[in-house]
Parts: structure tokens; sequence; C-alpha cells
């Protein structure tokens, strides 16, 4: 059974809200950036996070706007403002007493793998490692891509065409520890039968092997 706890964070004038979990001896921990129009409810994230939980990995689920920002479409697409609130959460994990020993791992949403890719770009001793599920990397830009250094893994719906390509081309400029895995048969959201479960499954093996205990 994990520890569970509702955490705020202050991001400049702003406040983020988000549950900390936090399983006994735990290997790392995992920092969810979410997608364009999620939130820390995610069903599917959380259900990643709990699968995560069950091999020991704590998990942060995070609101990186506020319910007043969310309302504005092109805030989930500012990519320098996600980054800033993700930059602002790591560093509140790592300052956190419960967690601050633990490795740093980012798992990324759509556009939430950006940001993810981007923080992992700009401090490369604070991220361990980087998911991305249904992503855009892309949108993290290519001077950013090249930087990363952290082992970075991209999955993708073997149905989602376009965002196949996307990753391809982030995958081609980086030059990291690197891995494209496409689950044949899923669309965008993973909605179809046994492919969230891959997902996690991908992801708990990634973590797990570029995040052991700190």
């Amino acid at each position: 059974m994990a520890q569970q706890t509702f955490v705020t964070i202050p991001t400049g004038a702003a406040v983020m809200e988000g549950m900390l979990e936090v399983p006994d001896n735990a290997a790392g921990i995992v920092l969810f950036a979410h997608g364009s129009g999620s939130s820390r409810l995610s069903p599917r994230n959380n259900y990643v996070a709990g699968e995560l939980r069950k091999a020991g990995i704590a998990t942060l689920l995070l609101d990186l706007l506020t319910p007043q920002e969310d309302q504005a479409a092109e805030n989930r697409f500012d990519i320098a403002l996600l980054t800033g609130r993700l930059d602002d959460a790591a560093s509140w994990l790592a300052a956190n007493q419960q967690v601050g020993h633990l490795l740093i791992g980012l798992f990324g949403a759509s556009t939430g793998a950006a940001a993810a890719l981007r923080l992992a770009a700009a401090r490369p001793d604070a991220v361990a490692c980087v998911v991305s599920r249904g992503g855009r990397p892309d949108l993290a830009g290519a001077d950013a891509l090249r930087k990363v250094r952290s082992p970075t893994l991209l999955i993708v719906g073997g149905d989602d065409a376009i965002v196949i390509d996307l990753n391809r081309r982030a995958l081609a400029a980086m030059t990291c520890e690197k891995e494209l895995v496409i689950v044949p048969g899923a669309t965008h959201l993973f909605e179809e039968r046994g492919t969230l479960e891959e997902v996690a499954r991908l992801a708990t093996d990634w973590f797990r092997s570029h995040c052991p205990a700190g």
C-alpha cells in the first residue's frame, strides 16, 4: 500500500495541485506531465501510475495548469510554460524530505512529452529518464531534442499514423539512449483492449531499468 499525500506546489503566482503516492522502499519516482486538456485525474495516466506503484515506483500526478489557465486553449500548447511548471515540480521533489533521495523519471503524454524532453535537455542532472505515451516530442524543438541525455522511450499506437511519423522524426534528432515502440492496434488514446496494459508494462520496465533506488 502506497502512502498517499495531496500536495500543493507553488509556481510563480500560481499553485499546482497534485497527488504524491509513495510505496514502501520506493525505487525512483515518476513525475507525470499530462497532455493538452488532461489533468491529474486522467484515467489513463492514473492506470499507468497504479501499475508503476505495484512495481515499487513512487508517482506524482500533477495539474501543470490551474483550472482557470486550462480554460485558455493556448496554454495547453505553451511548451515553455509547461516546462517551467514541470521544472518547479522537479525542484520540489528534489527538496522533499520523503522522496528527495529518489531519482526522477518523467512520463509525458501529448504536449506533456515535449515539456518533459525540454526539461531533460535543460536539466540532465535532475531527470534520470523519460517515457512518452502518444506524445508530441517534436514540439520540444530540434535543439532541445539534440541536448537530451536522459534515456528516452517513445510509445506510439500502431494506428496513430501521424504521431508515429512525428515521433520517428524526433527520435532521429536525439543522440541519447533511445527507443521507439509501436503498440499494434492502438489508436492515440490507447483505448483498445490490452494496449494501455502494454504501455504500463513498457513504462515500468524502462523506469525500473533507468531509475533505480537512489
